[in-house]
Formats: structure tokens, C-alpha cells, sequence
């Protein structure tokens, strides 16, 4: 079978990631130590980060390859928000969706919010603490989730095996699950954006974060959370899984039957 042709990922090329259906023009790459990616943005302006792999998209319906182009071409600079998304200017925020994301606790609210907050208030979505995972099965049964009223969560450790995973496992059809798989939102913060060259790694059944902040000398939980905050200006800062699931998260709220704003 032969293989599918190579073609240079030129902004404004339109693509379709081939595995999920995501269609969009090129805005940008981003190299990570899982590869390299590129940044797709759809006609209401949202943006995703794919993988630069063997036939993973279509143009005009058939398989390609995207490579990175050899020379990119000057072009007018654009604005962007934090996440890489285009600025939009003069516009005002939309009205609050009844649909919402939810996140574990404060800390992955601010990351949220510093990283995502323009895209959030374009798309009119507000993101709610659930102050602990455990309390997620009492929060949707309140929230009620349905096609017009969605809920997306954001997981810390979601990988196989994990209590994470147990906990998110029945959430229903109008609910979302997309997580990262470190141990807490810091971790998911690059460790060149703290000044640090890797995360210690803390013994299990320690608290992580008082661990962290004892191996760094960074005090109590309150300042080490202020060193991680003040350290993340973008989605540059922060790992691509995180990236990714926030974004899915944003796609499937703002994607909600009948919602208007």
C-alpha cells in the first residue's frame, strides 16, 4: 500500500485530524519531548494541539502526512491569548453557557483561568472547584447533566489503575473526562518555567506538595503554589497533556445541544 504523500503544514492550510474529526487551519507548532505537534484553529476560533504523525489527517478527505515547512512565510504578526488562540479584540464576553468544566481543586481553577481565560469568556464557560474528587458523584447529580447542560472535568493522575481513574469511570453520556497523568497540576507546569530541572519525586503516602516544597526550600504549599502561578505566562509554560485535555474539555462544553448566549 503506498504511502501517503508529505505535505508542508504552511499557515492557513486547512486540515482534519483523521482520529477525531477536528477540522482547521494551521496557526503554529510546538515541539514537546513527545514530539513534535502542530496547532490547528477551527472557524469559531478554537484551537487544538495533534501530533505530527504518519497519515494522522485529511485534506480533501484523503489521508496526508504534515511536515514541518521548510521556510515558514513573513506574514502580518496576529495576537494571541495565552493558550495560542487569536485574540479577539473589541469583542465582550458571552453570556455564562449552563454548561460547565469542573476541576479538582483551586489551584487547577487559577492555572485554568491564567492559561485559558480568554478562550473561557469568549465561548462564555465558567470552570467550578469541586474541592476534592471525591465529591464529583454529589456534584453532577446536583448539576444534572444533560445535551443542553454538559459537564467537562479536569483530572489530575488519570492513568490506568489509579484512584483518579476508578472515581470517573461512570459519569454518563453529557459528561466529559480528560485528565493529565501527573501526580498534581504543578507538575503539569514545565520545570524550566520554575527554575528547576525536573519535579522531585516525593515517597508515597506523603503529602506531594508539602514534599515539594521541603525538597525545593520553598516553604509552606501558599508561596511554593505562588512560585508555580507566577511562573506560567502561557501554554509555552505548561506540559502538552495538560494542553490537550483542557482544549478537548473546552471543544466538547462549548459544543452543547441547543445552548445559546
Amino acid at each position: 500500500m503506498p504511502r501517503p504523500p508529505e505535505v508542508a503544514a504552511q499557515k492557513g492550510l486547512v486540515a482534519e485530524d483523521a482520529a477525531s474529526g477536528f477540522c482547521g487551519a494551521v496557526v503554529g507548532f510546538e515541539r514537546t519531548y513527545d514530539g513534535d505537534f502542530v496547532r490547528l484553529e477551527d472557524r469559531h476560533r478554537r484551537t487544538r494541539l495533534f501530533a505530527l504523525r504518519e497519515a494522522a489527517f485529511l485534506i480533501d478527505g484523503k489521508p496526508v502526512t504534515l511536515v514541518r515547512p521548510k521556510s515558514a512565510p513573513a506574514g502580518p504578526p496576529r495576537t494571541r491569548t495565552a493558550s495560542g488562540s487569536v485574540a479577539v479584540t473589541g469583542g465582550r464576553a458571552r453570556v455564562a453557557r449552563a454548561s460547565r468544566i469542573f476541576v479538582e481543586g483551586i489551584h487547577d481553577a487559577e492555572l485554568v483561568e491564567r492559561v485559558w481565560g480568554d478562550d473561557l469568556r469568549v465561548e462564555g464557560i465558567v470552570v467550578e472547584g469541586l474541592d476534592g474528587l471525591d465529591n464529583l458523584d454529589e456534584v453532577l447529580a446536583y448539576f444534572a447533566p444533560g445535551p443542553r447542560r454538559r459537564a467537562g472535568v479536569l483530572v489530575d493522575h488519570l492513568v490506568a489503575g489509579s484512584k483518579e481513574s476508578r472515581l470517573t469511570q461512570l459519569v454518563g453520556p453529557d459528561v466529559l473526562v480528560c485528565g493529565h497523568p501527573y501526580i498534581d497540576i504543578w507538575q503539569a507546569v514545565k520545570p524550566a518555567a520554575v527554575g528547576i530541572r525536573a519535579w522531585p519525586v516525593i515517597p508515597r503516602g506523603q503529602d506531594w506538595k508539602t514534599g515539594i516544597c521541603r525538597e525545593l526550600g520553598w516553604g509552606a504549599p501558599l508561596d511554593g503554589w505562588h512560585r508555580v502561578s507566577a511562573a506560567v505566562s502561557s501554554y509555552r509554560d505548561v506540559e502538552v497533556p495538560l494542553i490537550r485535555a483542557v482544549e478537548e474539555l473546552i471543544d466538547f462544553v462549548a459544543a452543547a445541544e441547543g445552548e445559546h448566549g
